[in-house]
């Protein structure tokens, strides 16, 4: 028999057409990489995704350029036949959301830095005084944002990326998940009362024990005010390949598998196209999982879980593990895994147990390997991204429990990675910053250098410390 999971019951919100929430299917997304003042390249990109299953896609507009070239996309794909929603992606400058909320169905901002300045981890003093006013300031440019959306039926996503939390919300309530939930909080306030209902969620974060805790911690906050907006999940900076798989499995279905999620992103370091039919699967199994878990949690002994699945695809193999264990691990119910197969198709024992490391990993358990924080890249993205952690990975693969930040630019690059070891992040068109932890050690290398100047600090330190 067919598992049916529970699903937590949130309000509709509809992005053009297309509604999410209550009881719609959840959504599966994805973002363009391509510049947006490509209107061509761009349209392509988003008929691929879209031919590959994805429901909404983003596009990021760092510019009111590229708000206005929304326009020209948005006709281009209209008359190939295309009614797919469109999402701007918008940091720094609210200007841009007022004008991207004219053309778009849906317009993300990020409450770490709409009004706030961008981040720089300094810890910052207020009065309660001083910080009500902080908060005045938000109303006042983000209210009449809210009514442009009202007027033209553009939905908003309230989207908090750990790594872009405002030093003043850090400097209040530390590095945590409490501190990501009022940060997302300030902003929900607002839209209750302003009546403003079209709004879903995000919490974000490359680490898979602050993304679900935070989440978790949300849901009680909007249920304790009587929110119920639709939620977007996803592990941002998750890699690629099956590290990233799996690291993405394992936060995004943890949730999914308690009920909670509306619609996501599974965030690789590939082509945008690629991240759909990996979401598409974690939606498609979350019933089978619940049971997984379920009978997981009734046998574990002696801190281990063991897990018996009969799948004979291996990606789907590795998914499924993945989410079917992700909230076990992340509370920490057990900390070792053994995996095993059953059914026609029987998964070798060294691939099994390279899995169950890999699995343990994500959840911040056991590092058996280098633990990469890289992103999927955007229009904002300032190198070959692609290449770069190719070469990265390739030149320090050995380098056993060493966590590595690749970061296309500085939207979330210093703050995601602030617990990696060390960090490269696009500065400029071909300009790389280089970072020990939250520090950044250079500025402004050439591309074609930065590489190989990574190493030489790695290798650097590796010396000096011993």
């Amino acid at each position: 028999m067919k598992v049916k999971p529970f699903r937590r019951q949130t309000s509709v919100t509809y992005v053009g057409n297309t509604p999410m929430g209550g009881d719609n299917p959840i959504r599966v997304q994805s973002m363009t990489t391509t510049s947006t003042m490509d209107t061509m390249a761009s349209v392509e990109q988003i008929i691929r995704i879209v031919e590959a299953g994805g429901e909404y896609v983003r596009l990021t507009t760092q510019g009111t350029r590229e708000a206005e070239n929304m326009k020209n996309i948005c006709a281009e794909l209209r008359k190939r036949g295309y009614s797919t929603p469109l999402v701007a992606d918008v940091h720094f400058n609210p200007k841009v959301a007022d004008v991207a909320a004219l053309y778009c169905e849906k317009v993300r901002v990020n409450p770490g830095n709409y009004v706030d300045p961008g981040r720089t981890f300094k810890h910052l003093e207020y009065t309660d005084e001083e910080y009500a006013e902080e908060l005045k300031k938000i109303e006042r440019q983000f209210v009449p944002f809210l009514q442009i959306c009202k007027e033209h039926n553009t939905a908003v996503r309230i989207g908090v990326n750990h790594g872009s939390l405002s030093d003043r919300i850090m400097s209040r309530y530390g590095d945590t998940p409490a501190g990501i939930v009022e940060s997302c909080m300030e902003f929900l306030r607002i839209c209750k009362r302003e009546s403003f209902h079209d709004v879903v969620i995000s919490i974000k974060a490359s680490n898979t024990v602050v993304m679900v805790q935070s989440v978790r911690l949300l849901v009680q906050a909007m249920d304790k005010e009587d929110m119920h907006y639709p939620l977007h999940l996803g592990v941002t900076e998750a890699g690629e390949g099956e590290d990233g798989r799996i690291k993405s499995a394992l936060g995004i279905g943890a949730l999914l598998t308690e009920g909670i999620g509306d619609t996501i992103r599974v965030s690789l370091s590939e082509e945008p196209e690629c991240e759909i039919p990996v979401a598409r699967k974690l939606v498609d199994s979350i019933g089978e999982c619940v049971k997984l878990r379920d009978e997981a949690e009734q046998s574990i002994a002696n801190d281990t879980i063991s897990l018996c699945i009969d799948e004979p695809d291996w990606e789907t193999f590795q998914l499924k593990a993945a989410m079917s264990v992700g909230a076990l691990l992340i509370d920490r119910k057990a900390t070792r895994l053994v995996l095993r197969s059953k059914g026609a198709v029987q998964w070798e024992e060294p691939l099994l147990t390279a899995l169950a490391d890999g699995i343990l990993q994500a959840a911040r358990i056991k590092f058996t390997k280098t633990e990469y924080i890289s992103c999927p890249g955007c229009g904002r993205t300032l190198y070959d991204l692609r290449s770069t952690i190719a070469r990265i990975k390739e030149a320090t693969k050995h380098m056993v429990g060493l966590k590595i930040g690749i970061m296309g630019c500085i939207v979330n690059g210093p703050g995601e990675m602030a617990d990696a070891d060390y960090g490269y992040v696009g500065a400029a068109r071909g300009k790389i910053s280089l970072y020990r932890g939250k520090e950044c050690i250079v500025k402004n290398i050439p591309e074609e250098e930065a590489v190989d100047r990574l190493l030489e600090l790695i290798q650097q330190d590796k010396q000096q410390s011993r």
